[in-house]
């Protein structure tokens, strides 16, 4: 199709000659990926237990002529395209990154490739995004092997997301980030149709920290709580003082936003038990927000329960910051997007206050993360993170052609 995407960069015949190329190469591999992806979705794999489906991705590499490499545990990243130009110079690199854990829920989706793991499921969506990424890299190695990839890319496949702290950290670690000009990712979205694609500019997730805190005392009997740290009471006051005094504390244009998720203390109607816990998540949209609400909050848990002769303890995990997109990176999204689905079907997409760890990438390397619609039109919408999860395979295609479309567009804005 005509598009001003490729007039934007200067080489309208070129570009629109890759993307044919792209939209080729992805058709005639779509049935292949559709099964990789229900193969995954059948034996789904926690943070850092993703042996089997780093070894299946590794295959696929391998099959393709490319040589990825193992990260210690699981995850692998992977180098195609040349890695100099014309004069011998250096090239930074286009980095593709997806995700490979799944979640320990129990997976009720009923297709004929439900998980075959009790209480797993892929219920976030990345067997698709470690199948698109896949994808892509069949379709880059093609034009690699046609000439027609000029810039270098590195495929980053993550491992243990969902968990805090995450992969991103081992990504960070093994240097993986080293030498690259820009880096993008996709995350299945449930809510849009496929067909559709959501970006944004700034920040697109938002932080999220994990929260625990244990008050503890001797004990006693409910008849004299005076003679006793009453654990319980202290955990109420905690559970509703502290989320108020951070709403007090910070703008509130900030979202900062405390929720409680688990409470345990006590076994009995008449006794004081001697300790007792409360869980939950702090998240923030702001990334200043996030630094200055980790300072208030532990201050807030100690004076909150000072009176109350209690002893307290608490843990703090800083988990991710937000997603935070870079302008220029997204724009080169919404080019790709333009050209694969049309101007009418690229989406502004909210800010969620869901967390996602490759928030740390984006404060190493400029990028931007994009929303994949996964819906079938007139179809049920369905919420991450729930076992009946059903993805529309058609955005497997879509995607790929996308993050091929941004790196031909990385190598073009260079």
């Amino acid at each position: 199709m005509e598009d001003e995407t490729t007039a934007d960069l200067g080489h309208p015949s070129t570009l629109k000659e890759l993307d044919l190329h792209i939209a080729q190469a992805a058709a005639d591999i779509n049935n292949v990926l559709i099964t990789f992806r229900r193969d995954l979705h059948q034996h789904p794999e926690i943070a850092h237990g993703e042996f089997r489906t780093t070894a299946k991705i590794f295959e696929r590499l391998t099959s393709i002529g490319l040589s990825p490499v193992r990260l210690d545990g699981t995850g692998l990243v992977c180098d195609l395209g040349p890695s100099r130009d014309a004069e011998g110079k250096t090239v930074p690199r286009v980095g593709l990154r997806a995700d490979l854990d799944a979640l320990p829920i129990p997976d009720s989706c009923g297709e004929e490739w439900e998980s075959e793991t009790p209480g797993l499921a892929h219920a976030c969506g990345h067997d698709v995004h470690a199948t698109v990424l896949l994808g892509a890299a069949y379709v880059l190695q093609r034009l690699d092997a046609q000439g027609l990839l000029t810039l270098p890319v590195r495929l980053i496949f993550q491992p243990a997301e969902e968990i805090m702290p995450g992969g991103a950290h081992n990504i960070i670690e093994a240097k993986a980030l080293e030498g690259l000009d820009s880096v993008v990712a996709l995350h299945c979205e449930p809510k849009l149709d496929v067909g559709q694609i959501a970006t944004r500019i700034g920040p697109i997730t938002s932080a999220a920290d994990s929260l625990s805190v244990t008050v503890s005392s001797k004990g006693g009997h409910t008849s004299r709580p005076h003679l006793t740290g009453d654990v319980i009471y202290a955990l109420g006051e905690i559970i509703t003082q502290v989320p108020g005094v951070l709403g007090r504390r910070l703008d509130p244009r900030w979202g900062v936003n405390l929720t409680w998720g688990l409470v345990r203390a006590g076994d009995s109607h008449n006794a004081i038990p001697s300790s007792g816990t409360v869980s939950g998540t702090l998240r923030c949209l702001d990334s200043q927000a996030w630094e200055k609400a980790a300072n208030i909050l532990d201050e807030a848990i100690e004076q909150v329960a000072a009176p109350y002769a209690v002893d307290v303890t608490f843990s703090h995990v800083r988990g991710v910051p937000p997603v935070d997109n870079d302008p220029d990176i997204t724009t080169r999204m919404e080019e790709a997007a333009r050209a694969v689905v049309g101007r009418k079907n690229l989406i502004h997409a909210p800010q969620s206050l869901g967390g996602e760890d490759f928030g740390w990438y984006l404060t190493k390397v400029r990028g931007t993360l994009a929303r994949l619609g996964t819906r079938t039109p007139g179809g049920k919408s369905f919420d991450l993170h729930q076992g009946d999860l059903v993805i529309d395979e058609r955005a497997i295609e879509i995607g790929v052609r996308l993050l091929a479309g941004v790196a031909i567009r990385s190598q073009a804005g260079q």
